[in-house]
């Protein structure tokens, strides 16, 4: 199986210093500060990337699962908002996903979805945080 790697660079003190995140194959390299972590500065955060991880994991688990059942799907859709509180602490994250499945019923989707939301490897490294999922088929 295929492994994956990013780094980050910080540079002086929480308040004032800034960072950078890089993808390792280059896809990305990113700045981060504490405004941009805690507040609505510019740049990205962590959470943030868990959140692009999140939602690309699961629309791919989904897909595979859909398939598999013979139900190919033409196009999925997913939004994940992971919440940081107190703590500071991941405390919830939202799924919200939504696919065109040609022939597909609204009770198996859901049922696939929920096997996706429990089943990417990003939901199970996850596994302490509470996740909500919010699924529907488009027309």
């Amino acid at each position: 199986m295929a492994t994956s790697q990013a780094s980050a660079l910080w540079k002086g003190n929480l308040s004032e210093g800034s960072g950078v995140m890089r993808l390792a194959k280059g896809g990305y390299d990113g700045p981060f500060t504490k405004a941009s972590r805690f507040d609505s500065g510019d740049g990205t955060n962590p959470e943030e990337l868990i959140s692009a991880a999140h939602a690309g994991c699961f629309s791919m688990f989904l897909s595979a699962i859909l398939s598999e059942s013979g139900l190919p799907p033409a196009e999925i859709r997913t939004t994940a908002k992971v919440h940081l509180g107190e703590g500071p602490a991941i405390t919830l994250i939202e799924l919200e996903t939504e696919a065109v499945v040609p022939g597909c019923s609204d009770s198996v989707f859901l049922e696939h979805a929920d096997k996706a939301k429990s089943g990417c490897p990003v939901s199970k490294a996850l596994g302490a945080v509470p996740m909500k999922l919010t699924a529907r088929l488009a027309s």
